[in-house]
């Protein structure tokens, strides 16, 4: 393999470290197919000149620079060694894990199996989702909130279908509130079921990812594998189950109250939402925000919060987000500057004369808004 075309000068203080792929390991696990790893490494440190021959790898560039790739090579290493591919994604990861505020070895996230189904394995991917799955493992109740495409939902579904098949627990539960985007159920065409359907399908979806779709059927009719309406939760102790809320910001404090009091022995709960997502009727407050305050201090329960960084959707989800979070926070900002103005045009006595016709047009008989 040549080597890759040079971007800049050497300099004077550029350093040379080499680092030797194990011999159980072939080279192309490392590099990736059409050296894709190679490239995107090389993309996100242009300064470093990458050169590839053999079993060895030889860098040379800034010593910052050679540092940081030195120890991404070494982790991407230890990530192959397990069997997992390499590709641009993962570098992509990787590096932001080690540049990170908080330094994470990708190593320790990226080949933590949760499950093994179907050919694929699934387990956390950033550092936050890492801290979300441990977070299960510690706790009786679980909160994960974040946006659309952190993967709340299914590495906790991924969490019950292990705990399962650990004989864990007896029983999975898996429910939803069915409010979605301001629709009602009873404008909806069909049957109770058939209403109800569409608010759960994306639980179906998850499972039958993690479980032969042959034996879901089955599951379900041995009450193995229970889906339903949070509605119906309420009366029910639940024992020996793994148990999940998804979309649990379309619940209200009551209905949260409710759900998390069906808690029994041997039991987990899960309960993931994205606040920044509630289709709740005006007026209405989400128990998913209000949970927060009232059960922040409570031993044995745990508040995840994932962000855009752990998007694991397509790049575009991750900055959608942020631009959506720039442009909440410039019209909070707005429409406290605008009640301030207004404050200030009140406190200087702005606005009295309005108010003196207003009076002298309803001693009249006229009220102010029948006046152009």
């Amino acid at each position: 393999m040549s080597e890759t075309p040079s971007r800049r000068p050497r300099a004077a203080s550029d350093v040379e470290h080499r680092i030797v792929v194990p011999a159980h390991l072939p080279v192309v696990a490392l590099l990736g197919p059409g050296d894709e790893v190679l490239r995107a490494v090389e993309q996100g440190f242009p300064a470093v000149r990458i050169h590839a021959r053999g079993d060895q790898i030889t860098l040379l560039g800034p010593p910052a620079d050679v540092a940081l790739v030195s120890r991404l090579l070494d982790e991407l290493l230890e990530v192959a060694s397990t069997g997992t591919t390499l590709d641009a994604d993962v570098v992509s990861r990787s590096v932001s894990m080690l540049t990170a505020a908080t330094v994470s070895r990708p190593a320790e996230v990226l080949t933590q199996n949760i499950l093994s189904s179907r050919g694929r394995t699934i387990r956390p991917k950033t550092v936050g989702q890492k801290a979300y799955v441990d977070a299960i493992d510690r706790h009786t109740v679980t909160f994960g909130i974040g946006p659309a495409g952190t993967g709340k939902t299914y590495l906790a579904m991924a969490k019950a279908v292990q705990a399962l098949q650990g004989k864990q627990v007896n029983r999975i539960v898996l429910t939803r509130p069915a409010v979605e985007a301001g629709e009602r159920l009873g404008f909806l065409p069909g049957t109770l079921s058939e209403k109800i359907d569409p608010y759960l399908r994306p639980l179906y979806d998850a499972l039958h990812d993690m479980v032969d779709p042959d034996s879901i059927p089955r599951l379900m009719e041995a009450g193995t594998v229970e889906v339903a309406p949070l509605a119906y939760m309420r009366g029910r102790t639940l024992n020996d189950a793994f148990i999940i809320l998804d979309e649990a910001q379309n619940t209200s404090t009551e209905q949260m109250k409710m759900f998390l009091t069906r808690l029994g022995f041997g039991s987990r709960i899960v309960v993931t939402g994205d606040v920044t997502q509630v289709d709740l009727p005006g007026g209405t407050a989400s128990g998913l925000r209000v949970v927060q305050d009232i059960l922040g201090g409570v031993d044995d329960v745990a508040f995840c919060r994932l962000g855009s960084e752990d998007v694991v959707r397509h790049r575009l989800v991750g900055e959608i987000i942020d631009a959506y979070a720039l442009w909440d926070d410039r019209v909070r900002v707005g429409d406290g500057a605008a009640r301030g103005d207004r404050q200030d045009r009140s406190e200087r006595g702005e606005g009295a004369g309005r108010a003196g016709h207003g009076q002298r047009r309803r001693a009249e008989g006229r009220a102010p808004e029948d006046v152009a």
